[in-house]
């Protein structure tokens, strides 16, 4: 089943087509403050699962293209990112910092966005915000210290998810939480969707030209680690979110771009990128030139 948040915080269930809304059979205010609705029905999913598919089955619902599709998920009780989790992003970026060696780390929610919402640039001269291809794991049952075996159980669903990066030494964490600096989406597919999360392949085009090529399988750390690594630092509760790294190909976008992520099973989202006028601060006031290892 694939789940859809859209227009002003609404619930909605998709084949990929047309969008229903279900925000009354779940009970979720779409107005309130925190915006947690759709981590209520991950919590309860169970209960809500056979009326979703009905009201799939039997309503015409509204084209997904006239929808405003949002970031599904806005107020996880975590972001976690995994750093260089492919060895050959770790030879193109000549980092030792592997996803095994380094753990995770978190951006902030506020750079959560939706498939139907721009990469916003900040005005930052001289720097080079990068494209990242990844996966978003999304986390269906509290758990702590989760065992690799039963990891998975815990997995709700899957989702696209973009990770850009300003390219510098300051610190990952402020680099990687500009506002629009993680769209997800354009929907949850839940895991039972996904036939194996060893062998998902996944890309990334920059304007219709390929950049970005990869599969889970040649993950450095796999999805059932991802999920037992993390909970065995922070109890891990429904609706957050881990990014699953990326592989080689990052590079740099620019206003008037067009980024478009597809992975299989999944979903795929294009993404304008838009020149901002916000951002400038004393910390990247120097330039910082990316070069490529070789």
């Amino acid at each position: 089943m694939k789940l859809v948040r859209f227009n002003d915080g609404r619930i909605g269930v998709t084949d990929g087509q047309r969008v229903v809304d279900v925000t009354t059979l779940t009970g979720v205010d779409a107005t309130a403050w925190p915006p947690v609705g759709m981590n209520q029905v991950i919590q309860n999913f169970a209960k809500f699962a056979t009326a979703f598919q009905q009201a799939l089955n039997t309503q015409l619902g509204l084209p997904i293209a006239d929808v405003h599709l949002q970031t599904p998920i806005p107020w996880p009780n975590k972001l976690l990112a995994y750093p260089v989790n492919y060895h050959d992003h770790a030879t193109e970026m000549a980092s030792r910092g592997l996803a095994n060696i380094q753990g995770f780390f978190l951006k902030a929610n506020s750079s959560l966005s939706g498939a139907s919402e721009p990469i916003e640039l900040p005005a930052l001269p001289g720097r080079e915000i990068h494209h990242e291809c990844e996966i978003a794991l999304i986390i269906g049952k509290t758990g702590r210290q989760i065992p690799v075996e039963k990891a998975l159980d815990h997995l709700f669903g899957y989702a696209c998810l973009l990770d850009m990066t300003i390219r510098g030494k300051e610190e990952r964490v402020m680099r990687k939480s500009y506002d629009s600096f993680t769209p997800v989406g354009p929907w949850i597919v839940t895991a039972d969707e996904v036939p194996d999360p060893r062998n998902i392949d996944m890309k990334l085009w920059v304007n219709g030209e390929l950049k970005q090529e990869a599969n889970t399988r040649d993950l450095i750390v796999d999805i059932a680690h991802m999920i037992s690594i993390a909970s065995s630092a922070a109890t891990l509760y429904p609706g957050d979110i881990i990014a699953s790294g990326t592989p080689a190909g990052v590079g740099p976008v620019h206003a008037g771009d067009l980024v478009s992520i597809e992975v299989a099973h999944i979903g795929r989202m294009d993404i304008p990128v838009i020149q901002g006028n916000r951002g400038a601060n004393i910390v990247f006031e120097k330039p910082y030139e990316f070069v490529r290892a070789s």
